[in-house]
Formats: C-alpha cells, structure tokens, sequence
C-alpha cells in the first residue's frame, strides 16, 4: 500500500529519539560529567512525554493525525539542527528538550494513525513492523557517531555530531513524503477534555498498560545508555570501541522486531510477552556477573530481542481495550514513555551510590519483574 512507505518512514524518523542515549555518553566524556549529571540528557527527553502526551491526544482531535503527525516532524527537524550551532551544556539540553517534544507529539499520533491504514486484528503485528524500521534507525545512530569521531574530526570537526545532520536530511524528507500523501482518517466520536484523558488511566487495565510501557522504555534507554559504561567498566575499553554495545542492543532489537511480526500471527502475545521477559532477566542477569566482551554482548542482545515487541504489545493491547477513545489512550499510553525520564536518573544515582554499573542493571530488573506481572493480567 502506498499510503504505508511514508507512514514507516515517520517511524524511521520515530528512532531518531535513541540517539540519546549514544549521544549522551559522548556529552559525557566532552564535558566530563558523571553519571548521574550525563543521564540528565535521556532523563530530559523522555520528561517531556509526561507534559506533551495527553495534550497531543486532545490535539489529534482538533487538527487530526496526519496534520500532528507533521508537527512532530518539523519540531524533531529543530531538534537535529540546534547542536550545529554549538557544544556546550545548555546547547545539547535545548536540542534533547526538542528532540523529546518532537517525539511526544510523534509517538502520540503516528501510532493511531496507523491504526487508519490497518484492520484492528493486523494491528499489533504491523506495530511491530513500525517498531523494526524504528529499530533500524536506531542501531545506527551508535555506528554513525563512532564513525563520525574516528573519521571526520580531523577533516571536518563535526565529530559524533555528524549524527544530526544525515538525520535531519532524512527528517526533511518525511514531511515531504507525508504531507503529500493523502490519508483518510477515522473522525473521533466526541471531543474530549484533559480530565477525561486521565479519567481512561482509572480503568484497571489501562493503568497495567500505562506502567508496563513505562517499565518498558526504562529498559530500553537504560540498557542503550549504560552498555557502553559496563564495558568500559570492565574491560577498560575506549567510547568508541564500547559505543558498538548500543549497536549491538539495537540489532536484536532490529532482529526481534521483524521476527516478531512472524510470530505474533502464530503465537498470542501472552505467551510471547512471556518468552520476552524470561530473556530480558537472562540478559540482565549477565550484565551482573558478566566479564568478557562476548558474553556480556549477549546478555545485551537478549534483553535488545526480548524488550523489541513490548511496546507494540501492550500499545496494541490498550488500543484494542476501547473502540471510541483511541486518541486519549494513545496520549496516556506514550505518556507513560516517561519513565524513559525515570529509570535512567535512578540507574545513574545507583550507580554513583554503589561505584559500579551493576547498581543500574539492578534498577532495570525491577522493570523486568513488573512486566511479569502485567503478562498475568494481559487479555
């Protein structure tokens, strides 16, 4: 379907939000911050889903999907042209506030409108196909920067921060491509009001949904965030020789992704939600104990394949739950992107506490465990 090649590639655009966690470790080492100081960064990006979320679903209502889906576009383009203009603290914080604006109103709205494109049975597996092109771009944002640093510092004096500009050209073309694509869209039954938005969160299982993708992004920025650290921790290995761990967690998470729309066409996302948490805590448990470059790639690649269809799961799920709210349960569930803000200053002021990045992994695992509990009660 034509109507699909622009919508993927807004989710392609959807990834550009994991840079962060790359970017946040070179912020870092330029600055010499801490831990704590360095996961400001994610923590910032990911605090804007809890203001913009609901706001963005009582938006859709007023102006539509598509016409949001652009704003986030053009407010995510803002976010890759600031760090051109300077390196310092207050730069890199405007351009990540920016970034987790844009990503709001996007997360917020291109998942409903996918919904227009899709039957309600097909949706989750083509959630996950969304999730895989996110995924790709994603996984690439590490390789670009470590390439960027070792190449082009010399010549050009970009660096890592070559990152933004490739992304921004290629942000350009989405709003290209999707403002002149013609998509119907479902009217919404009744207009809605912030207070009934967060009235939705009272329903019991809308609430299991809301922390499960809460849990959910805590895992994924926090293991893109803090791989590098362990490795580095352990093994006395440079950022950019460590920064491939990141590439490494977005791969099985690429990976995981598109065999993920496989499975769930033969599996029930339960059982699956099931398989996916018992890999995330091996993983976990390796990141722990871990010593050798090999091994401790692997406990990164089964929590990367194990958190890759979460999100598209529990979204589906919640979507699926109400045939007339669709807009407000998708601003409640992005929203809950949020603890993308909360696990990454928890794991940094663990870490700091403790002396060793297995503080972090350990702050992870609480959001392993929740998961169980949210797949007892799935639909």
């Amino acid at each position: 379907m034509a109507q699909m090649i622009p919508v993927l590639l807004c989710f392609f655009t959807m990834g550009f939000v994991d840079l962060v966690g790359t970017a946040s470790n070179y912020v870092q080492k330029d600055l010499g911050l801490t831990d704590s100081q360095a996961n400001l960064f994610p923590s910032l990006v990911f605090f804007w889903f809890l203001i913009f979320s609901v706001p963005t679903g009582l938006l859709m209502n007023k102006i539509g999907r598509k016409r949001t889906v652009l704003l986030s576009l053009v407010v995510t383009l803002v976010s890759l042209v600031i760090p051109l203009l300077g390196e310092g603290f207050v730069v890199m914080l405007l351009a990540f506030s920016f970034l987790g604006i844009g990503n709001a109103l996007m997360q917020t709205s291109l998942n409903p409108l996918m919904s227009n494109l899709i039957a309600p049975n097909r949706l989750a597996p083509a959630l996950t196909f969304g999730q895989f092109v996110k995924a790709i771009a994603s996984f690439l944002a590490p390789i670009i920067c470590a390439w960027g640093a070792t190449t082009l510092m010399p010549t050009m004096g970009l660096g890592w921060r070559v990152l933004f500009p490739i992304y921004a050209a290629v942000c350009l073309l989405s709003v290209a491509a999707l403002g002149s694509t013609p998509i119907h869209e479902d009217k919404p039954d009744r207009a809605s009001s912030f207070g009934s938005c967060l009235r939705v969160l009272k329903r019991p299982f809308i609430l299991l949904c809301f922390l499960g993708i809460m849990c959910h992004v805590g895992i994924d920025v926090g293991t893109n965030a803090t791989a590098p650290k362990i490795i580095m921790e352990r093994l006395g290995l440079g950022l950019e020789d460590a920064g491939y761990a990141t590439s490494v967690y977005f791969i099985f998470r690429t990976i995981g992704c598109f065999t993920g729309c496989l499975i769930l066409q033969r599996l029930s996302p339960r059982a699956f939600m099931a398989i996916s948490v018992a890999m995330m805590l091996i993983g976990g448990a390796i990141l722990i104990v871990g010593s050798s470059l090999m091994l401790l790639y692997v406990g990164i690649g089964f929590i990367g394949y194990g958190n890759s269809n979460v999100f598209s799961m529990v979204f589906a799920q919640a979507l699926n739950s109400t045939a007339t709210e669709k807009n407000e349960v998708s601003g409640l569930m992005v929203m809950g992107l949020f603890g993308g803000a909360i696990f990454p200053l928890a794991m940094g002021f663990a870490s700091d506490a403790i002396g060793a990045q297995w503080g972090a992994v350990a702050v992870m695992i609480i959001g392993m465990i929740y998961l169980i509990g949210y797949n007892m009660k799935m639909k």
